[in-house]
Formats: C-alpha cells, structure tokens, sequence
C-alpha cells in the first residue's frame, strides 16, 4: 500500500470557510459593523474635509466589494471561429414572416414584440 502523495478529492475543498473564518464573520456582524462599512465612513469623512486624495485611495479600496469586476469573455462561433450571421435585409416578408412564427416565442422569453405587432424593431434611423 502506497504512503504519501496526492490522492484524488483529498484535503480541503479551494473556497472552503474555515470555522476560525466563520466565528471572526459572526462576530463582525453581531458588532453591526464590517470593514466595507469602516471604509465607507473614513470616505466620506474625507469628502466632506474637501481631502479627495484620501477619499479615492478609500474608494479604491472599498469598490471590489460593491462593484465586481467583469470578466473578460470571448465570443466565437463554432470550432472558435467566427461568430455565424445573417443578412435578413433582403428577405422577403413570407420570409419573415415564417422566421416571425419560429423564433417568435425566443423573442417573447426576452420582453416580447410591441403591442402593436411590430416585431422587434427599433425606431428608424436608431
């Protein structure tokens, strides 16, 4: 039998909170006071002394939490490749009308045609 070493789903999971964590994350809001909160009310104090400086390096600080980065994402089309499109600009109204009839209820899932029946499209020239 083999000692040591890596085995498969051994050790603690990557994003698992530790119970130190969570005592220290229960007992912050048992105070009613976080750091995000600490941050907040050290910027504003320096906003309202006119010590924009060290409002924005608070600010800097404080934004990760309110405001989550976006990630980057690529958009490709099958095998990475182009994204695939369509030039429906010399369709004809049948055409239309039966793509109309098909992909209709996708367009619904996502806020519907107008009321007055005029298939999803934008105001003119816009």
């Amino acid at each position: 039998m083999a000692h040591g070493g890596r085995r498969a789903g051994a050790g603690r999971k990557k994003g698992s909170v530790t119970r130190r964590t969570q005592e220290i994350v229960a007992k912050a809001s048992a105070e009613g006071i976080s750091p995000l909160e600490v941050m907040l009310t050290a910027m504003r104090r320096h906003v309202g002394a006119n010590r924009w400086d060290d409002a924005a390096a608070l600010a800097k600080d404080a934004a990760p939490y309110m405001h989550p980065r976006l990630q980057a994402v690529a958009h490709t089309g099958p095998n990475n490749g182009p994204i695939l499109t369509a030039d429906l600009t010399k369709a004809s109204d049948e055409q239309l009308d039966a793509l109309e009839a098909l992909l209709g209820p996708l367009a619904g899932a996502a806020g519907g045609d107008a009321e007055d029946g005029e298939g999803g499209e934008g105001p003119a020239g816009g």
